[in-house]
């Protein structure tokens, strides 16, 4: 991830999460609906896949997307609008709980602690 690319990342003050997702996040889908179904998808490439592994809270369901995701039943929109669900509403609790006053006091000027004396 580079932050030189703002496409690159999810930030907590993205106000567009799902396009995100689903333009710039690689899949690992296959090239046809037919062959997804088939063979399944890639998840050692699988970016949508990536995430809920440290986003969800529900291992069962994390377990049941791996196996129909790997195993063709799921499609790669389905996998990207859960992604999505799960990042917007981790961004608004965040926005929820973050208050400008916070902000301030974090980006606040103060000295650095003498760490050479």
């Amino acid at each position: 991830m580079s932050a030189s690319d703002p496409n690159s990342a999810i930030y907590v003050t993205d106000k567009d999460i799902k396009n995100k997702i689903n333009k710039y996040a690689f899949s690992g889908g296959q090239d046809s609906m037919e062959n997804h179904r088939k063979y399944g998808a890639n998840l050692e490439v699988d970016i949508p896949i990536k995430y809920p592994r440290f986003l969800l809270e529900d291992d069962a369901e994390l377990e049941h997307i791996r196996m129909e995701y790997g195993a063709g039943r799921m499609l790669t929109g389905e996998v990207k609008k859960r992604l999505i669900e799960v990042l917007s509403e981790l961004v608004e609790r965040h926005r929820a709980a973050v208050t400008d006053e916070m902000v301030d006091a974090f980006m606040a000027l103060r000295p650095l602690p003498s760490m050479f004396n």
